[in-house]
């Protein structure tokens, strides 16, 4: 009995044994690899002007981050304020502006607009400085520049002349509205490009405010060409362009032009780890759904640098009657009839 007894006492010592080994076998893990992700250090990213310029407009209030970016005002707004402290400036050519005008609007040619605030108003004495074009584009970049200089009572007109009255849309949104290209849209995710140094400024100044002015002052004399790009040239050459998609995730998911990288609004102008996604030895394109969105982007861009542009009146210029079908599901902004208004003007 005692041998019989010893004996299962060694046999279940030595299933144990066993048994403890093989558990402890399947324990073993292979030691993984530590791979350092490299962050880069955004002081290393941008040049002495840059970090200049981008704690000035950060001290002036972070225009392109609050809430007020970007400064669109509607038709009727515009309308409602006739003859209060309200002043129109139209930006069309004098030929474009004789053949109809807002009441009391005065004709500033782009190019001349900082002498203008400089030299012949006090802009502060009026409770808004409305910026008027065909079709609220051009207006909306001129805007962008204004509001970085400090002029925070400016905005520019949704649509345009083209939302005052029908006689000016079917010139200009009536016309350029298309659907083209919305058989070649894209559905796949593409990813920002690694961090890259921020283009450098080279102005010569020393102080945010300087830089500032310089560099306005480069982008108005430019003129508005070298901002403005079209669906047709992108579409064919889509691979030559950095395509920056800036609309909200589902409606990119629901298709975008090929190649184009989503940026999330509000989150990307003014962080350098995300600018510095942006190459700067290539041009850039940004477009949203009217383009006026993007025009106030491409300005800020354009500012710090960038060859940006942006494609004239969004997605509405390649892919309007998707748009029109998905309007209610996915919130598009097509430019319909709804939009245009009947109000008077001048001659």
């Amino acid at each position: 009995m005692k041998k019989a007894l010893k004996s299962s006492i060694v046999f279940i010592f030595i299933i144990s044994l066993f048994f403890g080994f093989t558990s402890c076998k399947t324990k073993v893990t292979p030691k993984q690899e530590t791979v350092e992700v490299s962050i880069p250090d955004p002081d290393e990213l941008v040049g002495e002007e840059t970090r200049l310029l981008l704690d000035y407009l950060n001290e002036l209030g972070d225009y392109v981050n609050s809430r007020n970016f970007p400064s669109l005002i509607k038709a009727s707004s515009v309308y409602e304020g006739l003859g209060s402290k309200q002043l129109v400036i139209d930006i069309r050519k004098p030929e474009l502006f004789a053949k109809g005008h807002i009441k009391d609007a005065v004709n500033i040619l782009f190019e001349n607009i900082p002498d203008y605030f400089e030299l012949k108003i006090v802009p502060f004495e009026f409770d808004k400085i409305i910026i008027i074009s065909e079709d609220g584009q051009t207006s909306s970049y001129t805007t962008c520049l204004l509001r970085l200089m400090g002029y925070g009572n400016v905005y520019s007109m949704r649509w345009g002349m083209s939302g005052w009255n029908k006689d000016f849309a079917k010139d200009y949104w009536k016309k350029d509205i298309s659907s083209e290209y919305q058989t070649r849209l894209d559905t796949a995710t593409y990813e920002k490009l690694s961090p890259r140094k921020l283009p450098e400024l080279n102005t010569g100044k020393t102080t945010g405010e300087e830089i500032l002015l310089a560099r306005v002052r480069q982008l108005f004399s430019e003129g508005l060409e070298p901002a403005h790009i079209t669906a047709g040239e992108i579409f064919a050459d889509a691979p030559g362009y950095y395509i920056m998609n800036y609309v909200r995730k589902d409606k990119y998911e629901a298709g975008h032009i090929p190649g184009s990288i989503r940026y999330k609004p509000q989150a990307t102008l003014g962080i350098v780890t995300e600018m510095s996604t942006i190459p700067s030895d290539k041009k850039s394109v940004v477009y949203c759904d009217t383009g006026h969105n993007s025009e106030f982007i491409t300005a800020y861009l354009r500012l710090f640098g960038y060859n940006a542009q942006t494609l004239l009146y969004g997605n509405n210029s390649f892919m309007f009657d998707k748009m029109l079908a998905e309007k209610e599901s996915l919130s598009w902004l097509p430019f319909t009839d709804s939009e245009i208004e009947d109000y008077t003007y001048s001659k």
